[in-house]
């Protein structure tokens, strides 16, 4: 190893600490803006004239460029190198943000989501990544993914109370503009604070056929979910959109599996204990966004709290989160094997959601939410900590980014699943209900306490589908993820030989 390689690597460690800070202030930026603009949209679409059948594309225009790019955006990081990704991704967010909140038109909104989506899935893996070249000491990388992991989880919740405070407080442009200041302050401090040795990129050719088949094909299954959610799972456009998804995701999966430099190395997501943490985060994605957006709706519509008081609803699950990811997760991670970790915050998660599934109308918030939130957070905090940390253990540096990129990946599509599923199941069931129980509805006031209950056992009935979810998640990890805890002090001494190895 060459004297200026070891100084590079050197200067890496020596900073870590620092440009955690940094990265962790930027995933905190594109976790927040995926909920921050929901509270804030019934104001927007007021001013800005939109349509009730478009009003949707301020979240889906997001969640479509983010889902998208996000595997491309994870390959440009290990090719140009993850620090100047990171730093562009955060630039070019602060841009589209600004664009955001200037906006005249729902059309400029819809376009400035886009861009927000589009640097997003460049800017989260990079800083994944980030993280996994520059911790690679197992107790530094349980407490480093710790804090990553709390944001992560947490940071969502965090949007709904910031997008009502700002809403309601000043106007709903901020939930835009408040991401500005954030994103140049974690830019410049990336720019001056990470030090990422370029012996981690892998500078072999973009594999164009990859990113074009994958792009199309994340594009198809994000949009066809959340096209299912407003026209149901038997209309003909969401049926060719799933459909198209899918061919489209065998043939990325053939091509990359016979061209030389692939967009997506097949042996990333082959791997048994990788492959088990993909797949158990997508199916615990789709019970929790499911179950942010019906608990929402609850409050505000059932219970009849103010956006931001909907938000401060939420703290519950951020405190359980934070505890569960900067406490237990780290304290446990290297003593019981990941898949027992991992697994038991599964089911404390969905003993969180089997609370909710309890809930009335006349439910009371402090026996009922938020002991619901507070487990459901505490679980999801024990789980994303080791998650995100195996998600990229043992793979080579030059394979992070896209490593990275998948962990983004299950959450966009989880999260879209997950939305348009549950809001299906629940929609179906309180028409259902609706229609058996209004003819003894002989009062305006009956009725309207007839469509109430009904939506509520809309929710608890979707409610059940999430806990199923996150149960099937539990088997997952369990019977995929072999990891134990001297297994993962070894693999992340492996994480770090070709590092230093150059």
């Amino acid at each position: 190893m060459s004297r200026t390689a070891l100084k590079a690597a050197s200067d890496a460690h020596a900073e870590r600490w620092k440009a955690l800070v940094f990265i962790a202030l930027a995933q905190l930026i594109v976790v927040l803006d995926a909920t921050i603009v929901n509270i804030a949209l019934p104001s927007a679409q007021q001013e800005l004239g939109i349509s009730d059948g478009d009003r949707q594309w301020v979240v889906t225009a997001y969640a479509l460029a983010f889902g998208g790019l996000v595997l491309f955006g994870g390959r440009v990081a290990d090719l140009w190198g993850r620090k100047r990704a990171f730093v562009i991704g955060l630039i070019g967010f602060a841009a589209a943000s600004a664009l955001g909140g200037a906006a005249t038109t729902g059309t400029m909104m819809f376009g400035a989501r886009a861009l927000q989506g589009a640097f997003g899935a460049l800017l989260a893996p990079a800083a994944l990544s980030l993280l996994a070249v520059m911790f690679t000491d197992a107790k530094e990388r349980a407490k480093a993914f710790g804090i990553y992991g709390a944001i992560a989880g947490g940071g969502s919740a965090v949007g709904f109370i910031l997008g009502g405070a700002l809403t309601e407080y000043l106007d709903w442009r901020w939930t835009f503009y408040v991401n500005i200041p954030f994103a140049i302050a974690a830019a410049a401090g990336a720019y001056f604070v990470i030090r990422e040795p370029a012996s981690s990129r892998n500078r072999s050719p973009l594999d164009i056929p990859g990113v074009v088949l994958s792009t199309l094909a994340l594009t198809c299954l994000v949009y066809g979910f959340n096209y299912a959610e407003s026209h149901g799972w038997g209309d003909s456009t969401t049926l060719s959109l799933l459909g198209g998804g899918v061919v489209l995701l065998l043939a990325f999966v053939i091509t990359e599996a016979r061209v030389k430099a692939p967009l997506l190395p097949l042996r990333v997501v082959t791997d048994r204990n990788r492959g088990g943490v993909y797949l158990s985060l997508a199916l615990a994605v789709i019970a929790i966004f499911g179950t942010f957006l019906f608990l929402t709706y609850y409050l505000q519509v059932v219970k009849g709290y103010s956006p931001i008081m909907s938000g401060f609803c939420f703290l519950p699950m951020v405190a359980g989160m934070m505890i569960g990811s900067t406490q237990i997760g780290p304290r446990l991670m290297t003593r019981v094997p990941a898949r027992f970790l991992m697994g038991a915050g599964y089911l404390v998660a969905a003993s969180g959601m089997f609370l909710l599934a309890q809930m009335e109308i006349r439910s009371s918030y402090a026996s009922t939410v938020l002991p619901a939130l507070a487990l459901l957070g505490l679980g999801m905090g024990m789980t994303f900590m080791p998650a995100m940390s195996l998600a990229t253990a043992g793979v080579e540096p030059r394979d992070a980014g896209v490593a990275s990129a998948m962990v983004n990946t299950s959450q966009q599509v989880g999260g879209a699943i997950g939305t348009a599923l549950l809001n299906t199941i629940a929609t179906s069931v309180t028409t259902s209900y609706v229609r058996d129980h209004i003819a003894d509805a002989a009062t305006n006031p009956q009725q309207q306490l007839v469509q109430l209950q009904g939506v509520v056992h809309g929710y608890s009935t979707a409610i059940w589908f999430a806990i199923g979810m996150l149960v099937i998640a539990t088997l997952v990890v369990l019977s995929l993820v072999d990891v134990g805890r001297t297994d993962h002090e070894h693999a992340e001494d492996e994480a770090a030989v070709p590092l230093l190895a150059h």
